[in-house]
């Protein structure tokens, strides 16, 4: 039998305790029996753990294996140099994702509870996580639950239940015996659960679940599976994967015609390591971890919060936000919206009916500043009848019917009554849900044209709330004031709403220009649901409009056909919050979560990006969340999108950069021996091309401004793959471009007698400069940019220059890159050829504008 459906008497047996609690000898006994009161976390990984994970990169691998080759071979230089760069990129990440974890320690450090409880007869304050089943614990107004309890005295208690079920309204609770088989928790009135909040009223409650035995704990244990790769390591992994293959056939083609020409292994095997060397982007695994921390610096001062690094990029590629309501999407505030007053026997000539009824008919109090203070419904009337009279008429109207009694609300009555002195007579108040007000008017009428109303209220998503009440001779005894509930005259009637954040509209319109279609799932009424849909833009005429109920009826196949249409769904547990989510998923949508509650935690572990509220979130869904947002706006998810995109589109910039690069040493060093050249590059030229001349600019490249129709492109298919868009072919023909530039440096320099080696090296690097100021942007031009429009790179640029110019002119970078100093005419001449490449490039711009219509991705 469920706890809901026992007597309290029966439970303090069952439990071995009593109203005044256990001793402390015994709840330590049951403290070192049943755990701490807290919700299981996965093993952290130790920090070296997460230092060595750092490592598992393919083309870290591939680079390990370069540096091992080329030390065999005798280039010990070449070995160290990759083995730092290996290192340093390890480092990197690991920072990150340790700084990461320790935030979110911090975070939970922030939400610790303490707990009134009953030990050894006397009521002391404990941590929430050293309570065990047994204790007996006093709840108040604005207490946190600390765990399940099956509530033995209430008084006037309710308790929001948002985090767990999604109900915005405060459910109201009492001690009695719940009837019922299998009952779900917003359903148990005589319990409260772990995590929700006591808004009004209070009670002592007997601890019968601890830690993941709550339903909370129930939730938690959903979310142990492994979180889905992002878009970005899904692309970095078939691009690792395809490099790795092209390197070692290359190498292998290069190897064996070096052989068949007669040429010495140890000559041919160098060779396969300079070309090995020169087709691995050495420095591209550091680039994208330091442009997703860059891009997590950038979120976090925008009050978003990453925990995993990856999780940056893949804000910019969903094409799903499912959203929770209460909270996120609204304020988790009511407020009245309609009001309807019943002008007939007036009490007071001063105030109308009605307003007597919202002024008195509450348990609302107003603090110093007079502000009202209580349960969140009872606070919406006071705040509306407070913007009809003034606060001195307001307070005139509670001296002049002051309160002698009331009737509490319980879910059965569905109202309260309140009892008031008028001179010599008795004036009762009485308000609750219409069906409830309607039962115990006087005239019928009037309760079918209430019915009729509210309904249509309802329909609007509003909550109706209906006023009612009688004058008395006098007033009976306590035990008679039950059956005073009838013959009421109407006075009657308001409606109310949780209504959305004020940015939320905007933000909706922005996830739909940019491509990404939000839908609401919540456990309100569907009515409602709609109509806050329907106000923040997500629901519009023709959508489709699920429950729980519905779906639960559903078969996988018939639910596929309809998951693309549905915009908002209502009533659902925790588990179809998850279905929905991977229904989106198995069609092929990378979809993000967005929520603050307990019943979000499945689907933001489950989505491709899940994002929780710092603030009103429980430690459960911010456990389970890729990224916080630390200021519970959902218009911070939009800027978050942003965001992303740019730093993917930063990332196909610095790729299509350093793999034109790569791809120009491959095609230069690969064809000088079929020309008749000799090998144009040493390995250590080759290395600080990949290192220094990609690695600054590339690494400033991510500071480079979005595009200014960034938010208007569609998100990118999850499949595509990093090359598309022509990325591809620039990547192909710029590099051969770039290629057939330096050997024809090498040819002309040979034959000009000039120090060729030097130059060939000089050109390639001074041809990557040019470049990367041509791919800041695929459609605007440089002189539209300006050049200091990016000053990091503009830094990153002039800095790489004066480095290659000590390279050739310094003794000592001499004798370590095997360079000589270039006269004028060849340091002229090599300046020449490497600004053919930047020309190309922004020509190839132009070609796009006057030709080819832009392709929206």
């Amino acid at each position: 039998m469920a706890f809901y459906q026992q007597l309290a008497e029966d439970l303090f047996s069952e439990f071995e305790t009593h109203k005044t609690g256990l001793n402390s000898a015994e709840s330590q006994n049951r403290l070192e029996k049943f755990g701490p009161n807290a919700l299981l976390e996965k093993k952290k990984k130790p920090a070296w753990v997460l230092f060595l994970a750092q490592f598992k990169d393919f083309m870290i691998l591939i680079l390990a294996a370069a540096a091992v080759i080329s030390g065999i071979v005798g280039d010990l230089t070449d070995t160290i140099i990759i083995l730092v760069i290996i290192v340093l990129n390890a480092i990197l990440g690991f920072v990150q994702e340790y700084r990461a974890e320790k935030a979110m320690d911090s975070l939970k450090k922030l939400t610790e509870t303490q707990t009134k409880v009953f030990r050894d007869g006397q009521l002391i304050t404990v941590p929430s996580r050293e309570l065990v089943p047994g204790d007996v614990v006093t709840l108040e107004a604005g207490n946190m639950v600390p765990a399940d309890l099956r509530l033995i005295d209430t008084f006037s208690l309710k308790v929001d239940e948002s985090s767990l079920t999604g109900e915005s309204v405060p459910i109201d609770k009492q001690s009695g015996i719940v009837e019922g088989e299998n009952l779900n928790p917003g359903d148990q009135f005589n319990m409260a659960f772990k995590g929700t909040l006591v808004t009004n009223g209070r009670a002592n409650g007997l601890v019968v679940a601890t830690g993941m035995k709550t339903e909370i704990g129930k939730i938690a244990s959903l979310l142990q599976e492994n979180a889905p790769s992002t878009p970005l390591q899904q692309r970095m992994k078939r691009f690792a994967k395809a490099i790795s293959i092209i390197i070692l056939a290359i190498c292998g083609v290069l190897f064996l015609a070096g052989i068949a020409r007669g040429e010495e292994i140890f000559t041919v095997l160098l060779l396969a390591v300079s070309l090995a060397v020169a087709a691995i982007p050495e420095a591209l695994p550091a680039l994208i971890t330091i442009a997703l921390s860059l891009g997590a610096g950038r979120l976090a001062k925008k009050k978003a919060l990453v925990r995993k690094l990856p999780a940056v990029e893949s804000l910019g590629s969903v094409t799903y936000i499912c959203t929770d309501k209460t909270g996120t999407l609204t304020q988790n505030k009511m407020t009245v919206t309609e009001v309807d007053a019943f002008h007939q026997f007036p009490i007071s000539a001063e105030f109308s009916n009605l307003q007597i009824g919202l002024g008195l008919c509450h348990d609302v109090h107003l603090d110093k500043k007079g502000s009202p203070e209580g349960e969140s419904t009872e606070v919406a009337l006071v705040e509306r009848i407070l913007q009809e009279l003034t606060l001195g008429q307001y307070q005139t109207l509670k001296v002049q019917f002051p309160r002698i009694g009331e009737l509490p609300f319980d879910s059965s009555r569905k109202r309260m009554s309140t009892f008031h002195r008028l001179g010599d007579q008795i004036l009762m108040l009485c308000k609750g849900a219409p069906e409830a007000i309607s039962s115990i008017l006087k005239e019928k009428d009037q309760a079918e044209q209430l019915q009729r109303s509210a309904e249509a209220w309802a329909q609007k998503g509003e909550r109706v709330l209906a006023f009612a009440g009688k004058i008395l001779d006098h007033l009976p005894e306590e035990s008679e004031w039950m059956q005073l509930e009838s013959e009421l005259d109407y006075y009657g009637k308001v409606g109310m709403i949780d209504p959305p954040r004020e940015e939320v509209k905007l933000a909706i319109a922005e996830c739909k220009t940019a491509g990404i279609k939000p839908v609401m799932i919540t456990g309100d009424h569907p009515a409602t649901a709609r109509a806050i849909a329907s106000a923040v833009g997500i629901w519009k005429e023709g959508d489709g409009v699920l429950t729980g109920a519905e779906l639960g009826n559903l078969s996988e196949e018939e639910f596929a056909n309809q998951v693309e249409h549905i915009s908002v769904y209502a009533r659902v547990a925790p588990e179809q919050k998850l279905r929905i989510v991977q229904a989106l998923q198995q069609k092929g949508h990378f979809a993000a979560m967005t929520g603050d509650g307990v019943n979000d935690a499945p689907s933001l572990k489950a989505a491709n990006i899940g994002v929780a509220m710092g603030i009103s979130g429980t430690d459960v869904s911010k456990e389970a969340a890729h990224l916080i947002l630390l200021d519970d706006n959902f218009s911070t998810i939009v800027r978050a999108v942003k965001e992303g995109r740019r730093i993917y589109d930063n990332i196909v910039k610095f790729i299509k950069y350093i793999m034109t690069c790569n791809g120009a040493e491959i095609w230069t060093i690969g064809l000088a021996p079929f020309l008749g050249f000799p090998n144009p590059l040493l390995p250590i030229h080759i290395l600080w091309i990949n290192l220094v001349t990609d690695g600054l600019p590339a690494l400033a490249l991510a500071s480079e401004r979005a595009e200014k129709d960034i938010m208007k492109q569609a998100p990118r298919p999850p499949k595509q793959s990093l090359f598309a868009n022509g990325v591809g072919y620039h990547i192909i023909w710029v590099g051969m471009l770039m290629a057939a530039v330096t050997l024809f440096t090498q040819y002309w320099s040979i034959a000009q007698g000039w120090h060729w080696q030097t130059m060939v090296f000089s050109v390639l690097a001074f041809s990557q400069l040019g470049h990367v100021m041509a791919v800041r942007s695929d459609r605007t031009f440089l002189y539209q940019q300006g050049i200091f429009s990016n000053k990091p790179l503009f830094g990153a640029v002039l800095l790489t220059l004066f480095l290659q110019l000590g390279v050739i002119y310094l003794p000592m970078m001499n004798e370590i890159f095997h360079t000589q100093a270039l006269n004028w005419t060849e340091l002229g001449f090599s300046l020449a050829m490497s600004l053919v490449v930047f020309h190309a490039v922004e020509f190839e711009k132009w070609i796009r504008k006057r030709f080819f219509s832009v392709k929206k991705t």
